[in-house]
């Protein structure tokens, strides 16, 4: 299994007793929806290694498991920081206006005023809000996609409708710039 056709599911906190077990923190919206998995890859140097759950227990945004061939607290507490992940295939399916980062990647997005805009390349995770990259007229754009902008995701014709705020499209054209010079 290769990393790109994996998500991340979350990373291994500590060790959990002296008997071999770990949290794993769920990066995740809904625990519940990997309550029954019964394996998982780690990251281990640049591979993805697969390992086996013998048992787990869903406590919040954690699964505490016990790991087949992870029987002490040093092998365990080895564990410590490593990445986890699942198969794309394992992602719940999204309705509506919800989506995936990685789903979006090659989508068109279009404005409601503007029409097209061009290709998202990549999409940026910022804290207060994520951005789509884009090809915008030859320039590299970066557009929110907060609720309070995001219009439509049409998965069949792969593309996003947003409304972006008045004059963000003109920093990137320099349409603005034109008008004030003439």
């Amino acid at each position: 299994m290769t990393i790109d056709k994996c998500f991340q599911l979350g990373h291994i906190t500590k060790p959990h007793g002296y008997k071999g077990n770990v949290v794993l923190f769920l990066d995740v919206d809904d625990s519940s929806e990997y309550r029954n998995i019964d394996a998982l890859f780690l990251k281990m140097g640049e591979s993805l290694v697969p390992f086996f759950i013998t048992k787990s227990d869903v406590k919040g945004k954690q699964l505490i498991l016990q790991l087949e061939g992870v029987t002490t607290e040093d092998e365990a507490e080895r564990l410590r920081g490593t990445e986890a992940y699942l198969p794309l295939e394992f992602l719940p399916k999204l309705k509506g206006n919800q989506f995936y980062f990685h789903e979006v990647i090659g989508y068109t997005v279009e404005d409601e005023k503007h029409g097209m805009i061009g290709e998202i390349k990549a999409i940026m995770e910022h804290s207060a809000n994520p951005l789509f990259i884009c090809d915008y007229r030859g320039v590299e754009a970066l557009l929110p996609f907060h609720d309070h902008v995001l219009r439509k995701v049409d998965r069949a014709k792969k593309i996003i409708t947003l409304d972006l705020p008045d004059g963000l499209l003109e920093l990137y054209s320099g349409e603005d710039k034109e008008q004030q010079e003439d």
